[in-house]
């Protein structure tokens, strides 16, 4: 077991590395054309300063309008090569309301090698991740944010959370630290920068996207070989079975809110042109009382959660990583109180509100156009 995860460790590493360096040979050649460009626009100044002081019209014209040209497209290629940084989107969760959990953190941090997280975020996804980011958007140092999606909060135990946890952390040991840190920034700057080149400019965005098409290949292979790796670093913290019952649970519950929970709350849009309930204030209920556990024991997971991943998927499926665990995959047996209970408590309400009104603000156009739909039917 320990030699596959070398061997793995080190492909991830190899593959890291290679694209590290072609998102910067990419975004090089994108700042040397924005440099060649202004230098163009500042050519173009001077030449029409000059054509002007000599009185030839004509030329100074010529020159205004190339400098037009070229302005346009230095602004064109600035666009693509500063492309918005990927930034936290929820609430920024306050030590002094959340002290349990932050506590857990640390400690997590601590049998990782002393990492620090500079931010803890709640998001209205099923989801927990890392997010670094330079602390002035493209520059500086790398600061680590870690988001919380208040669904999960919902559906785990602390101690499933805990597990969640050692995962994230693996990360950013064996994956974000030092050099391999600015390796995975660098790919997703240039990714961005391809994204709005692809867009701004189709016709050179066509080029670039099949010329980089391997690359976007190789970056979903390494994403899967990061969470691979993750697991297995998280599992030599925390063990393989507490990772394997804790990806079971989240896949579990994942499914019961997509295709029970969210669908009963849109449902009410054919009889009501507002919902009757707050969605995330009641879905820790809904959890509750909603969720039916099956019977504890041996499953199979491939009927339920699809055998193998595609090249075209960023994680493998759940069957794939309970084999690397060599975990048995099991439905867990109900643990105690959720994490959202234990650890968010006093500001549950207020957390609550802030993504039901977002969600709302996003639903409510569809659940408008649904519930006249119905009407007319």
């Amino acid at each position: 077991m320990a030699a596959v995860q070398n061997r793995l460790s080190r492909t991830r590493a190899r593959l890291a590395r290679r694209l590290g360096l072609r998102a910067t040979a990419g975004l090089s050649a994108m700042g040397l054309l924005a440099f060649v460009l202004g230098a163009v626009v500042v050519k173009l100044v001077v030449e029409t300063w000059s054509a002007l002081v000599a009185g030839n019209v004509l030329l100074a014209l010529v020159a205004v309008v190339s400098f037009l040209i070229a302005t346009a497209l230095c602004v064109l290629v600035c666009g693509w090569l500063f492309a918005p940084v990927a930034r936290p989107d929820g609430v920024r969760l306050p030590e002094e309301l959340a002290e349990g959990l932050f506590r857990l953190i640390e400690r997590t941090g601590k049998r990782f090698g002393g990492i620090r997280i500079d931010a803890v975020w709640v998001v209205g996804d099923m989801n927990a991740a890392i997010l670094q980011r330079p602390r002035w958007g493209w520059v500086g140092p790398l600061e680590t944010h870690l988001m919380i999606g208040l669904p999960l909060a919902h559906s785990i135990t602390r101690r499933q959370f805990g597990a969640i946890l050692a995962h994230e952390f693996a990360h950013l040991a064996a994956q974000r630290r030092g050099l391999d840190g600015w390796w995975g920034h660098l790919r997703a700057w240039w990714f961005r920068a391809l994204d709005r080149c692809i867009e701004d400019a189709p016709r050179l965005g066509r080029a670039l996207d099949k010329w980089t098409a391997g690359d976007l290949r190789a970056a979903m292979r390494l994403s899967r070989l990061e969470e691979f790796e993750a697991d297995a670093g998280a599992a030599r913290v925390v063990g393989a079975q507490r990772v394997g019952e804790a990806l079971v649970e989240v896949a579990l519950k994942e499914r019961f809110l997509n295709e029970d929970y969210w669908r009963k709350v849109m449902a009410q849009s054919r009889s009501t042109p507002q919902p009757l309930i707050r969605p995330f204030r009641e879905m820790g209920l809904g959890v509750l009382a909603g969720f039916r556990r099956p019977q504890p024991g041996p499953v199979n997971i491939h009927d339920m959660f699809g055998g193998a991943a595609s090249e075209a998927d960023f994680h493998p499926t759940l069957a794939e990583r309970l084999r690397v665990l060599r975990v048995d995959p099991k439905v867990p047996v109900c643990g105690g109180e959720s994490l959202a209970n234990t650890h968010l408590g006093p500001i549950l309400p207020t957390l609550s509100w802030v993504f039901d009104r977002a969600w709302w603000q996003d639903s409510r156009r569809d659940w408008r156009q649904r519930y006249e739909r119905a009407r007319r039917a």
